[in-house]
């Protein structure tokens, strides 16, 4: 269980740091490696309490990363 909880902080934070590399996101880089992070955690969570999931924890933690990429910053960006 902590492995995975390691590995998913890790891929998350991949995730946050390729996306801003690589223009997908605009936040700055600690910014979304901490959003990833956040949804990273939130996900495993779920996973771990209710048996949610989308197939293997890497898989969860990549999705995750990516959704709380994209729900994060358009909700409080202001019109």
């Amino acid at each position: 269980m902590f492995p995975t909880l390691i590995g998913t902080v890790v891929i998350a934070g991949i995730v946050g740091y390729l996306s801003e590399r690589s223009g997908f996101t605009r936040n700055g880089i600690v910014s979304s490696i901490i959003i990833c992070v956040g949804g990273a955690f939130l996900f495993y969570f779920l996973r771990v309490m209710f048996g949610i999931g989308f197939g293997s924890p890497g898989m969860d933690a990549v999705l995750s990363s990516i959704g709380a990429l994209i729900i994060v910053p358009f909700h409080w960006r202001r019109r």
